[in-house]
């Protein structure tokens, strides 16, 4: 898919972080995209609103209903599928709605693809499938450790996807994003979560552990490895990391941020904000040797620079009126 090629695709899960800004870099490659944004009565886009091309078509609908995913892959070249339920504390309480959306989902969008001879799927797996990291770099042969519900769906929704490739040979291959972070990031997570705090005058910033360590990632680097997946022959089947090989603990995020928005800000616990002590994700770190091999991917940002341009869009009045800084969000 590279440029000079001009493909039909459809991204689910179009509508959210990674999603909008997937849609984007593959517009600005000259592709014609077909954006699947969560129907809802309000005809709302989510992160699509800002959005405007002669080549993309936004539709709304729902990927755990197989007719409409039979409908929206037909003619299609290539789909990312991202669509998901992703945040972990809900998963401990609304279990059911991720084996429908995750599970189910991903199966309603392998046979519509299969049915409608869909060239290459990537599907959107987490780094979460891992659990606390029993060795470093985390390498695709670790054992996979449901510590979450969430965790639970992802584990299963690769196995539908692998399965469909066991099947009926389906061109698909399954990227491992570990953390991804940037403009537009929901509010459940860590690195939104501090920076609305600061940037509303917060001096005691709510948090809950800070000592579990991730592989972060700028939404630039980790949508640019999807696209090298799906531009790579010959790698159908394969389960790939997409990182940056280095851990950094959410401790040091906060004062890193903290030193860059110019404040001096303060750490609370917060119980609500804790996980259950045998479902936090102690350490993650990606060894991203694979993907790096077979693509070339090596990202772009550092976490400083990411960080910094991260910033500097939720400092924006409007952006920043989105957030909820106040009320944990779930």
């Amino acid at each position: 898919m590279k440029s000079e090629q001009k493909l039909k695709i459809l991204v689910t899960g179009a509508d959210g972080f990674i999603g909008s800004h997937l849609v984007e870099m593959l517009l600005k490659a000259g592709h014609s995209v077909k954006a699947l944004s969560y129907y809802n009565s309000f005809n709302y886009w989510g992160w699509l609103e800002g959005i405007q091309s002669p080549e993309l078509t936004v539709v709304s609908g729902d990927v755990r209903d197989f007719n409409y995913c039979l409908l929206i892959t037909e003619g299609i070249d290539i789909v990312f599928h991202l669509a998901a339920l992703i945040a972990i504390p809900y998963s401990y309480i609304a279990p059911e709605s991720y084996i429908d959306t995750n599970i189910k989902g991903t199966s309603n969008i392998c046979l519509a693809a299969n049915i409608n001879k869909v060239k290459r799927i990537i599907h959107t797996s987490t780094s979460e499938v891992y659990g606390t990291a029993r060795y470093v770099p985390i390498d695709e042969e670790h054992p996979l450790q449901p510590q979450s519900p969430y965790s639970a769906s992802k584990i299963g929704a690769d196995a539908i996807a692998l399965s469909y490739f066991n099947s009926h040979s389906m061109p698909i291959v399954i990227a491992r994003p570990f953390n991804t972070y940037g403009p537009r990031q929901s509010a459940r997570a860590v690195i939104p979560t501090i920076i609305t705090q600061l940037a509303n005058g917060y001096k005691i910033i709510k948090l809950g552990d800070t000592t579990p360590t991730r592989d972060l990632n700028f939404v630039k680097d980790t949508c640019n490895g999807f696209i090298k997946l799906a531009e790579t022959p010959n790698i159908e089947g394969q389960v790939i990391n997409i990182g940056s090989n280095y851990e950094v603990s959410v401790l040091e995020v906060f004062e890193t941020i903290n030193r860059l928005m110019g404040t001096n800000a303060e750490i609370e616990n917060d119980p609500l904000r804790v996980r259950p002590a045998n479902s936090e994700v102690f350490r993650l770190w990606c060894n991203n040797e694979k993907i790096t091999k077979l693509t070339g991917f090596k990202p772009e940002y550092t976490i400083e620079s990411g960080l910094k341009e991260t910033i500097e869009w939720f400092k924006i009045k409007e952006n920043l009126s989105k957030y909820k800084s106040q009320i944990y969000n779930v």
